[in-house]
């Protein structure tokens, strides 16, 4: 699979350098990026982004075994690469030193075995391979093919033995490995059913696995796991389709603690019995998504967030008594990385604001005092004139209920400049995901130096809503999303503090999709617009998605191969309706992009130019599914900076 996707790679470059359109517009290398039509960067803006540039964040990986510290990953230089803090505010200790981005360290629970698991993979093109470090030595070495797509490890309690998925059986289905520590290399296959399975956690006597199989966003299948016989048992069997999201097993060996939506319209904490085969309900009083859990090493406790809205709050559950309470004191932001410390006393997490980058905290359970361990740099800005989001609802086209269907949107107000103000829409990716408050030194950018309101819409098919919601854009729904966006722009037209004729519309993923869909239906009513690794037309998009993600993303869009669903998805592709956009259009894109490939863009780019428009083209040449590496993240925000001063604000 990686050779094949390198081959298409090398013929995508061979045909950009000779495309008959593309031979007309300013083109250049620099580095590992290719530059279609965006001018030269002016040096104020290079030197005035560099500060916001210059922020980093800290990610929780683990506990040390021995409990004297913790692993996290920042970034010091180009990536994002593993160090070691002993204590709080304490030096940030690098131990891995690689041109590519480090991610998913775990470390063995054997005190006596000090090591861990990470992975990483190359230019981004998400073939993740694991690899051991051993920290007495600094001695890694790779213990998976090299070729295939591998991820969801999952150290055994007693840490001679780790599981973890893979496609190297096919390409296509996430089959699950198991190797032991002695013999890393000769990883055994313990489950091959075909679809995508990936691996929960261990029984407390490392003889069963939870394992989840999962179908899409609204249904997926929980299962336990004989590791020696590979018999499947299932949790909780319902005819419903249901989404399953964590799972832990209960210290005693009796019980498992997941989410799930089963029943209600949200995923709710819930204890399952294995012997009696009963649920019980923990949450129901809690009209939200649990998100993360995390059980102590002794089981006494387990430690949960809820997403209110968009925001997060931390919870924790007696698992005796089965009652829970909400931890005061946490900064309004979101809470990620929960990891319980080996004595149990401890909850390490992850705080991220608006106003201050993801940094690790310990939580101190006798008195909930919380410590922080991690100060990351912030380019010397004072990040307390950071804008917070106001929460804002609009009315869309349709009902729910009886009532106007309302659409959840942030809404931050710029500091500079007087109004009406310039408007940036900014649509998330998924589709099957939520625009959260976070801290982004990009937004943060465009509010105080630029003077551009940023409105932030969790549009239907958003996650965080419940799951009627979550299917709302659902294939012949689709372009029922965009639909809001045009609702949007009603709303934004109503407000005296904004300027209705001075609008953009940007977006990754899936919202690089909404973004240019946004132009074609709206084009009269917007400046320009942005797409980053945006889908251009569906069916080529799922016929060339890599082969392990195709399904998935059929049950969400529609399957191409249906000839009356491809006809539909060919007529709302915006390939197909290219010439309805006649504003100025950025296209970011990276070549190795297994999710969205390079020829998405690449036919977008083309179709524009041949009707004559005007668009700005960057390729990154070592990157995939957005920009990983600083130096090539920085041009893209600074040519993303320039082109909404020439064609916003101008």
């Amino acid at each position: 699979m990686k050779k094949t996707n390198a081959m298409t790679a090398a013929l995508f470059l061979i045909l950009l350098s000779i495309h008959p359109v593309w031979s007309q517009v300013a083109r250049k290398e620099q580095g590992n990026l290719v530059i279609e039509g965006i001018p030269e960067i002016p040096q104020r803006i290079v030197d005035r982004m560099m500060q916001y540039q210059s922020t980093r964040s800290a990610y929780l990986h683990d506990w040390d075994s021995t409990g004297e510290g913790m692993l996290i990953s920042t970034r010091f230089g180009e990536t994002s690469q593993l160090h070691l803090v002993e204590k709080p505010g304490g030096a940030r200790r690098q131990i891995t030193f690689f041109p590519e981005p480090v991610r998913g360290a775990v470390m063995c629970p054997d005190p006596s075995t000090h090591g861990f698991l990470f992975m990483k993979d190359i230019g981004g093109g998400e073939f993740y391979q694991v690899f051991y470090f051993d920290l007495e030595d600094g001695a890694y070495s790779m213990v998976t093919d090299g070729s295939s797509r591998n991820g969801g490890v999952c150290w055994s309690n007693r840490g001679d033995r780790f599981v973890y998925y893979s496609t190297k059986r096919n390409g296509r289905d996430w089959d699950l490995f198991l190797s032991d520590l002695e013999h890393p290399h000769e990883a055994r296959p313990i489950l091959q059913e075909g679809g995508t399975w990936f691996p929960e956690d261990w029984s407390p006597d490392d003889t069963r696995l939870l394992v989840m199989k999962y179908i899409s966003i609204n249904e997926s299948y929980c299962y336990t796991l004989d590791v020696a016989s590979g018999e499947l048992t299932g949790i909780n069997p319902t005819e419903e389709k249901t989404q399953y999201g964590a799972a832990a097993w209960a210290k005693d060996g009796k019980g498992v603690f997941l989410t799930s939506d089963a029943g209600s319209e949200f995923l709710r904490l819930r204890y399952y019995d294995l012997a009696e085969k009963t649920c019980a309900d923990l949450t129901g009083a809690i009209p939200w998504d649990v998100e993360a859990i995390e059980l102590s090493p002794q089981g006494d406790r387990l430690a949960f967030t809820v997403n209110e809205g968009g925001i997060s709050k931390l919870y924790l559950l007696d698992t005796q008594t089965k009652t829970y309470k909400q931890v005061s004191g946490i900064p309004v932001g979101q809470i990620y990385g929960l990891h319980f410390h080996p004595d149990g006393t401890r909850l390490a997490l992850v705080i991220n604001t608006p106003q201050t980058p993801g940094d690790i905290y310990v939580l101190h359970l006798d008195d909930e005092a919380l410590v922080r361990w991690t100060f990351s740099e912030v380019g010397g800005l004072d990040t307390d004139g950071f804008i917070v989001p106001e929460l804002i609802h609009y009315e869309t086209f349709d009902k729910v209920d009886g009532k106007p269907r309302m659409i959840p949107a942030f809404y931050y107000k710029p500091t500079k400049g007087k109004a009406p103000y310039p408007v940036l829409i900014s649509i998330h990716g998924g589709p099957e995901s939520q625009y959260v408050p976070y801290f982004s030194y990009t937004v943060q950018y465009y509010l105080n130096e630029l003077g551009i309101a940023v409105l932030a819409p969790n549009v239907r098919g958003s996650s965080g809503y419940g799951k009627r919601c979550l299917k709302l854009d659902n294939g012949y729904q689709r372009e029922d999303s965009v639909k809001d966006i045009g609702k949007l722009l009603d709303w934004i037209e109503k407000q005296p503090e904004l300027d209705a004729s001075r609008i953009a519309v940007k977006g990754g993923s899936y919202g690089g999709y909404m973004a240019l869909a946004s132009l074609t239906h709206y084009d009269d009513r917007l400046r320009c617009g942005v797409s980053n690794v945006g889908i251009s037309n569906f069916v080529t998009f799922l016929e060339n998605t890599q082969e392990y993600r195709r399904n998935l993303r059929r049950v969400e869009y529609g399957d191409e191969r249906d000839p009356d669903m491809r006809a539909f998805l060919m007529r709302i592709s915006p390939t197909t309706n290219a010439h309805k956009i006649t504003k100025p259009l950025f296209v970011a894109q990276g070549l190795n992009d297994p999710r969205v490939p390079a020829g998405e863009s690449e036919q977008m780019v083309s179709a524009i130019r041949e009707n004559g428009g005007e668009v700005w083209y960057l390729l990154a040449k070592d990157e995939g599914h957005g920009f990983r590496k600083k130096r090539n993240r920085d041009y893209y925000t600074n040519a993303v900076v320039l082109f909404l001063e020439k064609y916003l604000l101008e």
